[in-house]
């Protein structure tokens, strides 16, 4: 069987507390001490879960409640507790006076956590981030490394260039460039009666060799 409920949820009053119900909590605790929160509402006159009142006097009500932001000192004993112990706030919260566990446990997830992940620390483990000195490394590519090479060989290096090939990836920088020819004029060109006076003296050498022989 479960444990039965501290008080009766139809006659128990939710939301926010009033500033008279923390005056009747606070007024009660003083003069009978903490505890016995299941018959505390009762016996105090609120209409409150005992499960409430507990936490209103130890979040909010109490006298030695430590107000204002953390301090670095309190960082630093959080980090070092949390990496002994783990998630148990309620125990962190005893070596820190005045501190709450809920607000150690909103303040560890919102502050600390991202405190840890700046300096490349694990906020599980504490130990170094794995990757992160890789990540932070500048990378270097084997073309970039080639490119750089090649165009280290300058024209005014030329010379050194060509003693040796393996040095300039055996590129000949000593380039010639040869412009286009011009097509000839139409002047120039023969007409036809010159191209058939030309053909027919071929023609004629042609057989007059031919008898020679």
């Amino acid at each position: 069987m479960g444990r039965s409920p501290c008080c009766e949820k139809a006659h128990t009053n939710k939301g926010a507390w009033t500033k008279e119900e923390d005056q009747r909590l606070v007024a009660y605790i003083k003069a009978h001490g903490e505890g016995s929160w299941r018959s505390l509402p009762k016996a105090a006159g609120l209409q409150r879960c005992g499960k409430s009142c507990r936490l209103r006097w130890i979040n909010y009500l109490r006298p030695d409640l430590k107000r204002g932001n953390f301090t670095e000192e309190e960082d630093d004993l959080i980090i070092k507790l949390h990496g002994l112990l783990g998630n148990k706030w309620s125990v962190i919260a005893g070596r820190l006076p005045g501190r709450t566990d809920n607000e150690i446990k909103n303040y560890w997830n919102k502050h600390i956590k991202r405190k840890l992940l700046a300096r490349g620390i694990d906020p599980k483990t504490h130990h170094p981030l794995s990757g992160a000195a890789a990540a932070a490394a500048p990378s270097s590519h084997p073309l970039q490394d080639q490119l750089a090479a090649r165009s280290s060989c300058s024209p005014e290096t030329s010379g050194a260039c060509h003693s040796s090939d393996d040095d300039c990836g055996g590129i000949d920088l000593n380039l010639s460039i040869s412009l286009p020819r011009e097509p000839p004029s139409p002047s120039s060109l023969p007409t036809t009666q010159e191209a058939e006076a030309t053909s027919r003296a071929t023609v004629v050498d042609v057989d007059a060799s031919s008898e020679k022989n």
